[in-house]
C-alpha cells in the first residue's frame, strides 16, 4: 500500500483549499484546531494510514489554503468542507465519512454533522469549541484584550518583572504574551472565535442543537487542559446523550501532537468498533 503523503489543491467558490492525504479504505476527514493547520494531524495520519484513507485540509484562511477577503463564519467553513467532499466523492466511492476535529475543527465537524447528517458515519471531537459555558462572555473579552494589547506593552511589563513578581503577575503576563504571539499568526481563528459581533457568534453555538446529532460520537479531552476546555467537553457530552467522553490523564492542550499515539489508537478503536 502507498503510505506516502500526497497534497492537492482545489478551487472552491470562496477560495482555494489545500489538503494532505494518505492511506486507503474508510475515509476520515481531519479538521485542525484554532491555532494550527493540517500539519497538526501528520503523526496520527501516518499511524492509521494502513487502515484508513485520511484527508486533512487547511481550513479556508489557514496554512496553505487561500486567505480570501471574506467574512469568515463557521457555516462558511462547513460549506467549504461540503464542496471538498462533493469533489472527492467519486474518488472516495463512499457516501459517508468520519469527521475528526480539534477545538475549532471540532466545532466545524459537529456543525457539519448537524447540517449534513446523511454524509457522516461518526464524529471524534477533541477539546471541542462551540458551546456556551459559564463565563463565556468574559472569556471572549479577555481574549480580545490580549489580542488588542500592543506588543510594546508586553515588552514593558516584562522589563518590570521584579515588580510584577511581587504581585504574582509574572506567570499570567508570560502566558498572555505567548498567546498574543500565537494569535498574530492565526487571524482567521481570532475572527471566528471572538472578533465577530457577539450575536453572530452566539447564533452559531451548538448547545441547543447537539441533541439532534444521531451518529456515534467520541469526545477526547486532556485532563491537564484549561478548565474552560474541560467544561466545553463536558457540555458536549451532556448535550449529546449517546456520546462517550474519554479523559486522557496526561493530556494538556493540542492532543493531536502531544498525545498522538493515544489519539490514533482511540480513533482506530472507535471506527473499527
Amino acid at each position: 500500500m502507498n503510505s506516502i503523503f500526497r497534497s492537492s489543491r482545489i478551487k472552491l467558490s470562496q477560495g482555494t483549499l489545500f489538503w494532505r492525504e494518505i492511506g486507503e479504505g474508510t475515509a476520515i476527514i481531519f479538521l485542525h484546531g484554532s491555532w494550527s493547520d493540517s500539519s497538526q494531524w501528520i503523526s496520527i495520519m501516518e499511524m492509521i494510514a494502513q487502515d484508513f484513507h485520511c484527508f486533512a485540509p487547511d481550513l479556508l484562511g489557514f496554512g496553505e489554503s487561500e486567505f480570501p477577503n471574506v467574512h469568515y463564519s463557521i457555516d462558511l467553513q462547513v460549506e467549504c468542507i461540503a464542496q471538498l467532499l462533493h469533489t472527492l466523492k467519486r474518488a472516495l466511492k463512499q457516501d459517508r465519512v468520519y469527521l475528526v476535529g480539534d477545538s475549532l475543527g471540532a466545532w466545524i465537524a459537529a456543525s457539519y454533522a448537524l447540517k449534513y447528517p446523511e454524509q457522516i458515519n461518526g464524529l471524534v471531537l477533541l477539546a471541542p469549541e462551540g458551546v456556551e459555558i459559564q463565563g463565556q462572555k468574559k472569556r471572549w473579552q479577555r481574549m480580545q484584550r490580549i489580542l488588542k494589547r500592543p506588543s510594546l506593552v508586553f515588552h514593558l511589563l516584562r522589563l518590570f518583572r521584579p515588580i510584577t513578581k511581587i504581585f504574582g503577575l509574572n506567570e499570567k503576563i508570560e502566558q498572555d504574551w505567548r498567546f498574543h504571539q500565537v494569535m498574530q499568526h492565526y487571524p482567521t481563528a481570532c475572527e471566528l472565535l471572538f472578533q465577530r459581533q457577539h450575536p453572530e457568534i452566539q447564533a452559531e453555538l451548538l448547545h441547543d442543537e447537539l441533541s439532534f446529532i444521531t451518529v456515534p460520537v467520541l469526545i477526547l479531552q486532556g485532563e491537564k487542559d484549561n478548565q474552560e476546555a474541560i467544561a466545553m467537553s463536558r457540555a458536549y457530552a451532556q448535550y449529546i446523550l449517546h456520546a462517550k467522553l474519554k479523559t486522557i490523564a496526561h493530556g494538556e492542550d493540542n492532543l493531536p501532537e502531544s498525545c498522538a499515539p493515544v489519539v490514533a489508537g482511540d480513533i482506530r478503536d472507535f471506527i473499527k468498533g
